[in-house]
């Protein structure tokens, strides 16, 4: 069944290893709705693909925020960049309007409030967005595998910078002042 659609929806996706992540956005301090989604399946692509399409069936996003992986310093593997090119092509068939952003822009716009690991910038959204707070990954060390949880906090950061690139006011602003 589809729901009525909101407007001024920006959805955030971050797809990792074992799925994706996402953060629907009213704006750069209310998150609408957020998830990690975990695809066991084989065609994890196909499967992904199917499950972000069934977000912007039931939220009509007006913008889809994803990561630049054509961006020379990005480490993603083949096939979450052959899953991103697919979510490209996702936005053009769905009308919708993608922004996509490299991991160093990331980085760059977090920087100023001294977040520069993952999961400083983590702790930094988790500080400015009260729900996303709890939800905060444990410290990683070398030998852990990522939380599934730090992806939230990544869609989130590139839901933020997309309203930093836009000139809107973000809750950074404050703390950096």
């Amino acid at each position: 069944m589809k729901s009525e659609c909101q407007g001024d929806l920006i959805l955030a996706v971050y797809p990792f290893s074992r799925g994706f992540a996402f953060v629907l956005f009213e704006g750069p301090e209310n998150p609408f709705d957020w998830g990690v989604k975990e695809i066991k399946e084989k065609h994890r692509n196909i499967k992904t693909l199917e499950a972000i399409k069934e977000l912007i069936d039931r939220y009509c996003p007006e913008v889809l925020v994803i990561e630049d992986t054509d961006d020379r310093s990005s480490r993603r593997s083949s096939r979450i960049k052959k899953l991103y090119r697919m979510l490209t092509h996702l936005a053009a068939a769905e009308y919708i309007d993608l922004c996509r952003f490299p991991n160093t822009e990331v980085k760059k716009y977090f920087a100023s409030v001294g977040a520069v690991t993952k999961y400083e910038i983590a702790l930094a959204i988790g500080r400015q967005l009260p729900a996303f707070g709890h939800r905060l990954p444990r410290v990683r060390k070398a030998w852990m595998s990522a939380d599934p949880r730090q992806s939230l906090f990544d869609a989130a950061a590139l839901g933020l910078v997309y309203y930093g690139s836009r000139g809107v006011p973000s809750p950074y602003d404050v703390v950096s002042n």
